[in-house]
């Protein structure tokens, strides 16, 4: 089951409190539980792959965050950024693997 989201009411609740209900109830309340139709993996890999092609970087590292825990690995994420430099841009891949780096390069202080 997926772990209950407050993100949205967290940061955006007082300013914009029905998006941060959608955020939290429905977007990573009812579309991210449907484990049946797709992985918590699946939709983590998809996601990541579109904000990197979208450029959403800030959206980028919760979100590689949460492929982590949801068991993609370094491997992993460092072949779908690779591949998504081709379709998405190299810039774009570039920031990503900023970002994926200093996630992953938490898990090797830790451990």
């Amino acid at each position: 089951m997926a772990e209950k989201q407050t993100a949205g009411r967290d940061l955006l609740g007082e300013f914009a409190p029905k998006f941060a209900e959608l955020n939290d109830d429905v977007l990573f309340g009812e579309v991210w539980s449907r484990e049946q139709e797709l992985s918590p993996r699946d939709r983590s890999l998809i996601t990541v792959s579109a904000l990197l092609a979208g450029g959403n970087m800030e959206q980028l590292t919760p979100h590689l965050q949460k492929a982590k825990a949801n068991g993609l690995t370094k491997d992993e994420i460092s072949e779908v950024i690779t591949h998504l430099a081709f379709y998405a841009g190299w810039p774009k891949a570039w920031s990503a693997f900023n970002i994926a780096k200093k996630i992953f390069d938490e898990e090797q202080k830790e451990g």
